[in-house]
């Protein structure tokens, strides 16, 4: 038995504008479906089974539309054919009925119906083709505007948390015209400001937007990877079980990469490697980002909003007015987080040799420091003294020659600091050096069948 499928359109609102084809549809058929009884005209298809349960239930809108088109499917094996009416017309941003027509499972017969297109045009009182408006659906509005500047019409306006998505989605828009329950009674047409769009708007399922156009479109590559990132979390076991403290190692991992990266960028397709690496490192602030939204935190947009307002307010010197000093940056970081000590800006998990520049720079910061190399590099012969002292008494434990190298160390960073050298970079490159040389000391001595030895080592290094 053929499983068939027929869809009928209930129109833009009004049950008077819904098609006599279309009714008649309805009178003949035994098992009936609506996408939601909210409409007005649902009640043509009564007794009909709602989908509105799955809006409620399901985890996102593809998930509601994907079990809509499941129960179709099931119904119409059950029952040979079934009848499935939608709001406005199956052909104009109806996501269930162009998956139903992508379903080998089932045949799908559509009846056109007036949209609710037809009335925001003469509402508007622009033509579509002319203008060239773009459609969007508004669950989907970040990803299908991206890299276009308008005009659209976003349809599905149906909730205060979709028109907080679409605000988000765009930094600075205009002011749009909304278009609620056409050629209803209660019909309202206004216009709206871009930053009131989440609160001077009621929403409902007959609810959409004008917007003229966008003079900031959406960078398609980034809204493209947020919703990546998003549907990763919705659908992979990995990703799904993730948390803010089990991505920790990842997100370290991912940073040394990145400066792996950077080591070796003089090398053979060097930046295309760091190109990869950053993608990596990208990534793990967007799925932290992801875990927040969930939490109903922050978003990716939050954090780049963040980061672009946090940096115009340290940089008066660039966007504020002419003539104004570059400011002291610590000072200015101490009282934006009402912070006691320049110091508590350090976090305390940093590698040593990083965290000893971070912290010797601080207090630089504020005027403690030595006036030039000369002054940090005498501190070094002062407490290599120190630790010989410590190793030659009797009284030299463990502890006190281990304050005294880490003095030492610590010494070592403070010079390197003044000769604008980083030290955890500049110990990074003598490591790498040194396993390059091993390595090679390794394969000339097992060619020779010898062992690693001192005399070994000095003739790898004359061969480089």
């Amino acid at each position: 038995m053929t499983a068939r499928v027929v869809v009928v359109g209930l129109g833009p609102g009004d049950p008077r504008l819904v098609s006599s084809a279309a009714v008649e549809a309805i009178a003949g058929a035994t098992a009936r479906f609506v996408r939601t009884a909210r409409h007005p005209s649902a009640s043509l298809a009564e007794p009909a089974t709602p989908f509105d349960y799955l809006y409620d239930t399901a985890q996102s809108i593809d998930d509601v539309y994907a079990g809509v088109v499941d129960a179709l499917v099931a119904a119409a094996r059950s029952h040979g054919e079934v009848l499935y009416a939608v709001p406005g017309s199956p052909s104009v941003a109806e996501r269930t009925v162009e998956l139903l027509r992508a379903d080998d499972r089932v045949e799908v017969s559509v009846i056109p119906a007036l949209s609710f297109l037809d009335l925001a045009w003469d509402r508007l009182g622009i033509d579509p083709l002319q203008a060239g408006v773009r459609l969007v659906d508004g669950h989907r509005f970040a990803v299908e505007i991206a890299g276009a500047s308008g005009p659209f019409l976003v349809a599905q306006c149906d909730s205060a948390f979709t028109l907080s998505e679409i605000k988000l989605a765009v930094e600075e828009g205009p002011r749009v015209t909304v278009l609620q329950r056409l050629g209803l009674p209660d019909e309202s047409v206004f216009e709206v400001a871009w930053d009131d769009l989440d609160r001077g708007v009621r929403p409902d399922h007959l609810s959409c937007l004008w917007i003229p156009v966008l003079t900031h479109p959406v960078a398609v590559e980034l809204v493209r990877f947020d919703e990546l990132v998003h549907t990763l979390r919705a659908r992979c076991p990995w990703d799904s079980q993730q948390t803010h403290r089990s991505l920790t190692r990842h997100l370290i991992e991912e940073t040394y990469e990145v400066l792996e990266a950077i080591d070796e960028l003089e090398g053979p397709d060097g930046y295309a490697h760091l190109e990869e690496e950053l993608g990596d490192l990208l990534f793990q602030v967007a799925f932290h980002a992801t875990l927040a939204a969930e939490q109903g935190q922050f978003t990716l947009a939050d954090v780049a909003r963040g980061i672009h307002d946090k940096l115009v307010e340290r940089h008066p010197h660039v966007f504020g007015p002419p003539g104004v000093p570059v400011p002291n940056w610590e000072e200015m970081k101490k009282a934006e987080k009402s912070r006691a000590s320049v110091m508590d800006g350090v976090p305390g998990n940093l590698p040593s040799l990083l965290y000893a520049f971070k912290v010797q720079s601080k207090a630089a910061s504020v005027g403690f420091d030595w006036k030039d190399a000369a002054g940090a590099w005498s501190k070094i012969s002062e407490e290599l003294g120190e630790l010989q002292e410590a190793l030659a008494s009797e009284f030299g434990g463990g502890s006190l020659v281990n304050e005294e190298l880490g003095d030492v160390l610590f010494s070592v960073v403070n010079v390197a600091r003044h000769l604008g050298v980083d030290p955890e970079a500049a110990l990074r490159d003598a490591s790498a050096k040194f396993r390059r040389r091993f390595e090679a000391m390794e394969v000339l001595g097992a060619a020779r069948g010898i062992g690693v030895d001192e005399d070994l080592w000095e003739e790898v290094k004359t061969l480089e």
